[in-house]
């Protein structure tokens, strides 16, 4: 019983210190820790490099890889092709090696944006490639398989969720007939990557390995809550699209340490 007391302090107090946020030069290894992605690379060593020669074969697998690279961040000079060491090569590699790894979701949009995160935060190509594979394989499954159903069902939950706890809010979407996926699909399928500000991102991340999904649910009712009042203001179906567009921006969000002490 004392033993089961000391664990369940230990985990409180853990959690309570990720949600104050960790500091840059540990979070790798905290992400590592928390998401067992560390004990996954350390039960299968060379695992990595040997699904990543077999991903190279697979054509199709590759021309959709680098259809994106491109794409990723392009305002982030390590991401350009010009770039010395080019992150674009890192990106490729991993999201190669996952889609040969997990043949059922291969690779689709989206996946690369959370990869270059991984790989701008661990500056490690196998401990990206792990990382990942604890985000899609476990802590959010069904996001990004062909059917995404695990991506349709949350947003159809922060509907519900909505309707129990801001219900002016979920009447105004339902007069509009105005779908969740229109709302706030690029927040869940991009984990608010581009959504909030890189700072606010990182510490939702941070509660996402740790906490799993249920992060994600939390941000969004808070975006909607705080900002219900300015929501309510809108006239049609175009205007609610623009005030949820509206919301993910200024001083709320950027204000990482007050945002995340509101979740």
């Amino acid at each position: 019983m004392y033993s089961e007391t000391i664990h369940c302090s230990a985990i409180v107090l853990v959690k309570r210190y990720i949600r104050k946020g960790i500091p840059d030069e540990h979070r790798p290894h905290v992400w590592m820790m928390v998401s067992g992605a560390q004990a996954q690379m350390e039960t299968n060593p060379g695992y990595y490099h040997s699904v990543l020669l077999e991903g190279q074969k697979n054509t199709k697998l590759v021309d959709a890889v680098v259809t994106d690279l491109n794409r990723t961040f392009p305002d982030n000079v390590k991401f350009r092709k010009n770039a010395s060491p080019c992150l674009q090569l890192t990106l490729h590699n991993v999201l190669v090696a996952y889609g040969q790894h997990n043949k059922t979701v291969g690779y689709c949009q989206g996946m690369n944006f959370i990869t270059g995160i991984l790989i701008l935060v661990t500056k490690d190509e196998e401990k990206a490639f792990w990382l990942l594979d604890a985000l899609l394989g476990r802590i959010l499954p069904d996001y990004y398989s062909p059917e995404m159903m695990g991506l349709k069902t949350d947003q159809e939950v922060l509907g519900v969720l909505v309707k129990m706890k801001i219900p002016a809010v979920a009447e105004l979407i339902d007069r509009h007939d105005v779908m969740w996926t229109l709302l706030v699909s690029r927040w869940f399928i991009c984990l608010f990557i581009d959504v909030l500000p890189i700072e606010t991102v990182l510490r939702i991340w941070d509660c996402l390995f740790y906490e799993g999904s249920k992060i994600l649910f939390r941000v969004a009712l808070t975006l909607i809550k705080q900002y219900q009042a300015y929501i309510l203001e809108a006239k049609n179906f175009p205007d609610v699209c623009d005030k949820f567009k509206d919301i993910t921006k200024g001083k709320f969000v950027t204000e990482c340490h007050l945002f995340m002490q509101v979740q």
